[in-house]
């Protein structure tokens, strides 16, 4: 008769590796795929005023964007705390945003020039004088399709 003996050694296989560069390039692949790049470096305040009846963008490859508000913490001492213009990464002037205008419609494509909105995203507690100055470039600029970015909620809170 013949004796069956059992495996002293009560040790695991060793995990195979063979499959990890595969899984850590998938995943590296996925991230770079779903990961956006942010546009600019918001350096006013952005207390947005909140609004009940609101409406997405369609299409945010066509939007300008205008930031309006007191510098932030980290500008305030360079720049004071009275209301700002940020166009793209720097503050700008008034005089400024015609030719930003100009400049954001020369760089897309001809077909979609006349669908280009600006959006104005501005601080809840800038004076109206920033928006109206802002609005009046804006018209002379020709751009007509402008856009308020607010928070949703009640206005009255």
């Amino acid at each position: 008769m013949a004796k069956f003996s059992k495996k002293k050694s009560g040790e695991l296989p060793a995990i195979s590796t063979a499959s990890l560069p595969d899984i850590v390039f998938m995943l590296l692949f996925f991230f770079m795929v779903s990961t956006t790049m942010r546009d600019s470096n918001i350096l006013v305040e952005q207390r947005l005023p909140k609004a009940d009846q609101v409406e997405k963008l369609e299409n945010k490859n066509l939007v300008m964007y205008i930031y309006a508000g007191p510098p932030s913490t980290r500008y305030q001492r360079q720049f004071g705390t009275a209301g700002r213009i940020q166009l793209n990464d720097k503050f700008a002037k008034v005089s400024e945003i015609r030719p930003f205008i100009i400049q954001e419609r020369e760089s897309k494509n001809p077909g979609y020039r006349d669908k280009l909105v600006t959006a104005l995203k501005i601080d809840r507690e800038t004076n109206m004088s920033i928006v109206s100055d802002i609005k009046d470039e804006l018209r002379k600029a020709k751009a007509y399709r402008v856009n308020y970015t607010v928070n949703v909620g009640s206005p009255l809170d």
